[in-house]
This record gives C-alpha cells, structure tokens and sequence, in this order.
C-alpha cells in the first residue's frame, strides 16, 4: 500500500506540474499567440502576469480542497483535483488565438489558468500529506521528496516533447498548431492518474483522528471539529512559517522550471531547441538529487538542510545567472546545475518540513494554504519579477540580486520565528 499511495502520490504530483510547466516551456510561442506585441519582452511580460494568476488563486482553492479533505479524507478530495487540471489543461490547448478571436482569448486563458490555480491548491500539499501519513517515520523526507520529485520531471518530458515537435516540423506547423499537442495529453494523463489513486487506501493517521474525533463527539467532549478555524486559531505561526520557508522554493523551482527556457533565449541569445535541452538535463538532475537530499534530512534533521541550502542559494546566484545568460550552451548547462544543486539542498528540509509541522486534525488545511500563499507569493511572480528587471536594468544575470536577498530574508525569518526542528514528530 506504501508504494502504491507514493505512486498514486508522485503521478499527481507529476500531472499537477505537467500542466504547469507547459505554461512556462511554451512562453515564447504563448506570448505572440495570445499576446502579440511589437517587443517580444513586452508580450512575455503579459504572459507571465497570467502566469501569476494561477498562482494567486492556489491559497484559496488550498483553503477549499484542504478543509474538504481534513472532513472527507485525503483520497477523495484528490481525484476531483487530479480531474479539474487535467480538464483545464486540455481546454488551454484547445483555445482559439488573439488572431481568431481578439481579447477573448487573453481572457479564456486567464480563466482556463484560474482553474488550474484553484484545483492545483489542493492537488500541491493534498498528495504530499496523502504520501506522508503512509510513509515510515524515520523515512519521511525520502518519500516526500520522491512525491515531490516527480515535479521536475514534467518539465524533462514537456521539454523533450516541446523539443521533438518543434524540431519535426516547421516552425508555421508549430505555431499553428504542434504547440497545442502537450496540452491536448493532459486529460488522458489525469485518467492514468485516478486509476492508479483508486486503488489505494486513505491514510491510516486520518482514519484514526476521525474514530477519536466521532467517539468524542458522540461523548459530548467536543464539538464537529472545523478544519479552517483550527487551522488559523492553533496553527497561524507554523503557518506563517511554511509561508516564507515554501516561498524560497517556490522561487527557486520556477525561475529553473517557468522561467529558463525563455530567459536562455532572450538573454542568453540561444535557440528555443537549446534552452529546451539544456533545461530538461538541467530538470532531470533536479529529479535525481532531491531524494538523495531528502534521505540527507532524514538524517541530519530539516533544519540544517534549510539554513545551509539557503546559504547555497544566496552564494551561488550571481555565478549561476551570469553563466547561464553566457551565451555558451556548456557554460549555461553548469549554470543551471549549480542553481540545482542550491535548491535541492534547500528542498531536502523543506519539502517535508512544511507537512510535518502540522498536526493530522487539520494538516491538510494548513499546509495547503500557507504552502500555496508562499508559492503565489514568490513563486507566481518569479518568471515576471526576472523579466521585468532584465527589461529594467538591461543586466542580464539581474535577477541573482532578488535571489539573493529573498534567501538570506528566509534566514532572518527562520531565526526570528524560532523555526523548529520536526523530524520524528509523531503530531
């Protein structure tokens, strides 16, 4: 059972993340379909701002599918979610362009983007804590960071399928129409993922605290327990904790993930079939070292690996960015590695961290909202923040400074709050 809910867990993981990535891998060819403009920075801009949007809207589809599945149990409320993106996905691939239908493109995108969002808030910390309450305690950040491994290897399969359709056909073919493919596999993918999901069984932590919670209630001891008010009444340090501890990540997975591919292009003068390669090898180490960072934190605790992998960030941002932006396809893939390395450091405490911390009676509330409040906040913006302050300052490796000071601010924050060690949390 332990394997099938880590694979039922990583293969949602992998769909969530799919969708998402294909918003950032298709930037360039997005930005002049539904956002067309003169300067080709400008029509990036638009594009990544609803990029953004799907993010801002996560914390309240957390808020819903969270309370939902602390009520009704993990294992349901995943497979609407799983369905929700799938459906959303292949709807983005199926949208007429700004050429057919003028501004009622922009907005259908917008609102396909709002969809994904809002089921992508529960899916995001509803398969993790599903994993985690299966998993072996001396264990758990092995299994998390398997689960949430699996988020880069969307972005390997979208950039090797991005790669292969832009390169067997031409390039009217694929502006036409090959770029709408990777979106069209979405909602088969989201079926292969409900079967897999159906064969597994809620999480024995939250049957328990549901038998303790009806014994008491027919006892009179306590009132019907409400996920949401435990969660801000018990929980609102914690949570604002996860918020500024997920959202380091948050950034740091989508300036590699959403951001790269058209970054390595526009600054670093390299061709879309280049950015696209490198970035996918760049992704499958990324899939490779979080595991081993999570067996790392499952060693040494989550704490160590957060503050040194935060240390790694802000001291490897300036060289990543400037060889990235190189020019040189070898010295951008050691750009790329570098940055890698930093963040998986980091993901290796973190990742487990923002589950653990929570207790069973309203984990799922609490970590979906605070880890998606910090993905809307640092993460949905990274891709525009970056380029904007290329735009801006005409630096390329600019955004290392942003880097920078969000890493050592998560540090402040960490000291100031007392973040505190979870490993063998038995809450």
């Amino acid at each position: 059972m332990q394997r099938r809910v880590l694979a039922g867990g990583s293969v949602g993981q992998f769909i969530e993340f799919y969708d998402f990535a294909l918003y950032g891998l298709s930037a360039v060819v997005l930005s002049s379909l539904f956002f067309p403009s003169e300067n080709q920075l400008v029509g990036l801009l638009a594009l990544f701002a609803t990029f953004g949007v799907a993010f801002f809207i996560r914390p309240l589809g957390g808020l819903f599918f969270g309370a939902l599945g602390d009520r009704i149990g993990r294992r349901n409320v995943l497979v609407i979610t799983l369905l929700t993106i799938g459906v959303a996905t292949t709807g983005i691939g199926l949208l007429p362009t700004y050429e057919t239908v003028g501004p009622l493109a922009p907005i259908l995108l917008v609102l396909l983007r709002l969809l994904q969002g809002l089921s992508a808030g529960g899916e995001s910390a509803g398969a993790p804590s599903f994993v985690f309450e299966h998993a072996p305690i001396r264990h758990r950040g092995l299994f998390i960071n398997i689960t949430l491994a699996a988020t880069a290897l969307p972005s390997v399969v979208a950039a090797f399928f991005i790669l292969f359709l832009s390169s067997s056909m031409s390039d009217e073919a694929f502006q036409s129409w090959g770029w709408r493919m990777p979106f069209l596999i979405a909602l088969p993918l989201a079926l292969v993922g409900l079967w897999i999901r159906s064969r597994t069984e809620e999480s024995p932590a939250f049957k328990e605290m549901m038998h303790e919670q009806e014994q008491k209630i027919e006892d009179q001891e306590i009132a019907k327990h409400t996920p949401v008010r435990d969660a801000f009444r018990n929980n609102w340090l914690k949570m604002i904790q996860v918020v500024f501890i997920m959202g380091l990540t948050a950034m740091g997975f989508y300036f590699l993930s959403g951001y790269f591919v058209s970054y390595v292009q526009t600054s670093g003068n390299l061709s879309r079939e280049q950015s696209l390669l490198l970035n996918g090898f760049a992704m499958l180490m990324y899939t490779i070292l979080l595991p081993i960072a999570g067996m790392i934190g499952d060693r040494v605790g989550r704490r160590p690996m957060m503050i040194g992998g935060a240390l790694a960030i802000a001291v490897l941002a300036v060289p990543s960015f400037m060889l990235v932006t190189s020019g040189s396809v070898a010295l951008a893939l050691c750009g790329q590695l570098l940055f890698v390395v930093a963040i998986c450091s980091y993901g290796g405490g973190c990742y487990t961290f923002f589950i653990e911390v929570f207790d069973t009676k309203s984990r799922f509330t609490s970590a979906a909202f605070s880890y998606n409040l910090g993905y809307a906040i640092l993460g949905g913006t990274a891709p525009f923040v970056g380029t904007a302050l290329v735009n801006a300052t005409a630096v390329p490796f600019s955004p290392a400074f942003y880097v920078i000071a969000i890493a050592l601010l998560t540090l402040l924050a960490m000291a100031i709050t007392r973040v505190p060690e979870t490993r063998g949390w038995t809450n």
